[in-house]
């Protein structure tokens, strides 16, 4: 109810000031302009002379019409006819409805005509009178003039008691709200109230004494109310009585009272807010008797326990509101609210970590408070419709699992402890969390998992002071509102950003941080780390990636495989040892450069699929002295001489589908004298000829791998002997001496047959891959041929071999899956444990002959062998008597 007042005059003739009198609310605007810009304008256009001769602008009286005709007899005519223009009594009343009460008050100061306007029923609904001092035949009179009114305050006036009890309220047949207060009021209020104002809805006592000293209870009884204030007043008898069979709102708060009988079936909302004498009993008794209460407030109650909460849920299946802040007594064990949408627990010491579980039974429950509930340690909850959780000031608070789909607020501030919080979901759908604030400096972790809502304004924070200074561990994985991540925080060590599709920048200044997720990001198009504490980094899974800035002091591998419209890298990582850049097709000289010049350890360098890399960009790679291993496959390469040059450590090189080579791209390898230290060559899919690769074979007994996957121009293998190729050399320990063979390509003469004076060479050869050359029918490798070291033999797919011929002490493993047209076998390799002939054409007995030399076979593959009979496979398990693994698809 308003309590807005004027005092803009007094009212003579009455003595009654005109701050008694309010207009309803629906005739007035905020500010004390007029309602309609159509008043405004129609009384602009009047001239208002509040200096009127008429004297109106001294005093106005609230009077009959003859008082009004007679007090202006002595008035010139001439001038009340220019001020009232000749408008009727009808027109002004339409004006002045548009008007707000202050409008109201200047305009009476006009005229007379409109002094008795103004003053009419129509326009006063709320009678302000309170602290006036007034006498009990003013509010009589008052009450008569105004019977319209359905608002009337009377709180600090002293006659309130004879004005009501003599039943001066009878002529206001509307009055629906009653205001009283700052006074004693006895039983005989309460019934003229019931008895003589039947249409009032709503009753308000405050700061009032209730009751006499001879009775027992303060009872009162209507029909027809349906909201009661009884605020901050004393009871003084021993209970308060209330029956209003309409009644739906009730409130107590800061009563004074043991006691409190109601009975009202159709009461919804009940407060007993710091009811500091109300008993435990009393509130049950109370809150028990109102079958329909949806709301209830008990906070402040110190008396209130347990069983009277069971008893409550008990009785009040509807309960959709709960506050019980500040009672000490309550666990909440044992309580079920299934119906319950908003609970409010502050500061109740007898929460705890226990107390979820009744929590958990609230399943339509949209808000939870738990603000310095002091001995709370942890939350798990999992609340499908819970929106907002409030965590603030629990000094124990350590830990809080949330699984809550529809979770829009959180707010954790002051928890000194707190270090783990993970909120997640697996069904989020639109309403996700939106906001989120904390201020906790223990704070250890953060789960934030599939919050789709969440802004990027969600990084500050987390950024240093923020409120969360010891963060370490942050998961943000499905956040599909996150477009941008930017983090600057020297605690943070972990974050994961799995799944957040929608991000294109992310942005860490995080000098500690050592491991971060990105799978999924696949919007990805600009990175800045710097700096970061990373070792290891994979970026390959961000496809749209086109920027990229990394300082990271400790990174020791870099994975960039697949950044196909990566076009800008800045990588400053010097302790660097492994950077994979396969499929980076934009990826130029320069960038390689400045890239090797930052990380000067790489040594292991993939640039396979890069076809931007030209031959300024391979000597560049001059700077990398420890590199061991380069993959430059599906190259458009020509010549390897930079290679040669910057590369003097090289172990292994790739050049898979290198088609472009020449025929005489690997005669500076003859020998050894060039790239000393090579182990692995993998020239599958070149195009070289048969001399080239009969050359390396023949010329480089120091490669230890050799893969010639897919080369038509690979031809038989008829190793009887192995042949040495030499310029006037002698080999040493099974190398050719330093100088064998002439610096420059230009030099180099065509390699004549020798045989060898001093050693027998020991060829070096561990692994040979064949795998689907289509031009080798015969493969011969005798122990003559000196390949002590062989262990692996791959021929697979290689449709033509009719004929296999190994004798090999060290042989391990050996492949000749899909070789169809395969006729002979014959080994003699008493190491061998894996043998593989799926889909082969080799007869059944030419295979139990072939295993009988390879005692230590523990792995035999012969899966779509369609020459193989059921008796043989006893045969091939007394041949081979470590056999474990033997696969065919007939067992």
């Amino acid at each position: 109810m308003s309590e807005r007042d004027i005092n803009l005059y007094d009212c003579k003739s009455s003595g009654i000031s005109s701050r008694v009198l309010q207009p309803s609310s629906s005739n007035s605007l905020q500010g004390g302009m007029p309602v309609n810009n159509q008043g405004q304008n129609l009384l602009s256009s009047l001239s208002l002379d509040s200096s009127s001769q008429n004297g109106y602008g001294q005093s106005m009286a609230f009077e009959s019409g003859d008082d009004h005709k007679k007090d202006g007899e002595n008035c010139d005519a001439k001038d009340d006819w220019k001020v009232g223009m000749d408008l009727t009594d009808a027109l002004i009343h339409k004006i002045f409805s548009f008007l707000d009460y202050t409008s109201l008050c200047q305009a009476a100061m006009v005229c007379r005509q409109w002094c008795v306007a103004s003053a009419h029923e129509d326009f006063w609904t709320l009678l302000n009178l309170e602290g006036r001092r007034v006498t009990h035949d003013q509010v009589m009179q008052l009450c008569k003039k105004y019977p319209k009114a359905s608002k009337l305050n009377l709180i600090g006036v002293q006659c309130v008691e004879r004005v009501l009890v003599r039943g001066a309220l009878h002529s206001m047949r509307n009055l629906q709200a009653l205001v009283l207060g700052r006074g004693t009021f006895s039983d005989g209020i309460f019934h003229a109230l019931g008895a003589g104002c039947s249409s009032l809805k709503l009753l308000s006592i405050t700061n009032a004494v209730l009751g006499s000293g001879g009775s027992q209870e303060v009872q009162f009884c209507h029909d027809c109310l349906c909201k009661l204030q009884i605020v901050k007043c004393h009871v003084r008898v021993l209970q308060l009585s209330i029956r209003c069979p309409c009644l739906e709102s009730l409130s107590l708060n800061s009563t004074i009272t043991s006691s409190a009988i109601l009975n009202c079936p159709l009461l919804v909302s009940l407060d007993v807010s710091s009811c500091h004498k109300l008993l435990d009993a009393g509130v049950r008794a109370a809150a028990t008797a109102c079958p329909l209460l949806a709301s209830l407030d008990l906070s402040n109650c110190s008396y209130v326990s347990d069983y009277t909460l069971r008893e409550i849920s008990n009785a009040c299946c509807n309960l959709r509101y709960l506050d019980a802040s500040y009672c000490p007594n309550i666990s909440l064990e044992g309580i079920r609210f299934p119906m319950l949408t908003h609970m409010k627990l502050h500061g109740c010491e007898g929460i705890n970590a226990s107390s979820m579980t009744a929590i958990s039974h609230s399943v339509r429950l949209k808000a939870l408070e738990l603000d310095f509930c002091w001995l709370l340690t942890s939350v798990a909850l999992d609340l499908p419709r819970l929106q907002s959780i409030s965590l603030s000031h629990c000094r124990k608070f350590v830990d809080l699992t949330l699984s809550s789909p529809a979770l829009t607020s959180i707010l954790l501030t002051n928890g000194p402890t707190l270090n783990c919080i993970n909120i997640s979901s697996s069904t989020l759908q639109q309403q996700t969390l939106a906001t989120i604030t904390l201020h906790c400096t223990s704070l250890c972790e953060i789960d934030l998992t599939e919050c789709d809502s969440l802004s990027n304004s969600v990084c500050d924070i987390f950024n240093d002071g923020g409120g969360c200074s010891n963060l370490s561990s942050l998961i943000l994985d499905n956040c599909k509102g996150l477009t941008a991540v930017r983090l600057s925080t020297r605690s943070l060590c972990a974050l994961s950003l799995v799944g957040c599709r929608n991000i294109d920048t992310v942005d860490l200044t995080c000098p500690n941080l050592d491991i971060l997720h990105l799978d999924g990001c696949d919007h990805l198009a600009f990175a800045s780390l710097c700096p970061v504490g990373l070792q290891s980094l994979n970026l390959g899974i961000c496809p749209r990636l086109t920027s990229l800035s990394i300082d990271a002091p400790a990174m020791i591998a870099l994975d960039l495989r697949g950044c196909g419209i990566l076009s800008h890298a800045d990588v400053c990582c010097p302790k660097l040892s492994s950077l994979d850049a396969s499929y980076c097709s934009q990826l130029t000289d320069e960038c390689l450069a400045a890239t090797t010049s930052a990380c000067p350890l790489i040594e292991s360098l993939v640039l396979a699929s890069c076809p931007s890399i030209g031959p300024n960009g391979l000597l560049a790679l001059k700077s990398l002295s420890s590199l061991m291993v380069l993959d430059l496959s599906y190259t458009f390469l020509t010549d390897l001489l930079p290679i040669y040059e910057a590369c003097p450590c090289l172990e292994v090189l790739k050049l898979s589908a290198c088609k472009y080579l020449a025929n005489d791209t690997f005669y500076p390898l003859h020998g050894g004298n060039v790239l000393p230290h090579l182990r692995e060559l993998d020239i599958s899919y070149c195009s070289l000829d048969r001399a080239a690769i009969e050359g390396l074979l023949s010329h480089c007994p120091h490669l230890v791998h050799i893969s010639l996957n897919g080369c038509r121009n690979v031809y038989d293998f008829n190793w009887d002997s192995f042949p040495l190729w030499s310029s006037g050399s002698d080999f040493v320990d099974g190398v050719l001496c330093k100088g064998s063979l002439k610096e420059g390509k230009e030099s180099l003469e065509e390699p004549v047959q020798v045989k060898p004076t001093k050693v027998i060479p020991i060829c070096a050869l561990q692994s040979l891959n064949c795998v689907g050359c289509p031009n080798i029918k015969r493969v011969v490798i005798s122990n003559s041929a000196c390949c002590f070291h062989l262990s692996s033999v791959n021929l697979s797919l290689s449709s033509n071999i009719r004929e296999v011929k190994l004798f090999c002490v060290n042989l391990l493993s050996l492949n000749l899956s899909n070789c169809v047209a395969l006729e002979e076998l014959k080994l003699d390799c008493p190491r061998l444990s894996s043998l593989f002939l799926q889909a082969c054409g080799i007869g059944a007995e030419e295979l139990e002959n072939a295993v009988q030399g390879c005692a230590m076979l523990e792995t035999l593959d012969i899966r779509n062998y369609s020459k193989i009979t059921a008796g043989s496979y006893s045969q091939l398990r007394s041949l081979c008597p470590m056999l474990k693994r033997l696969y065919s698809t007939s067992i």
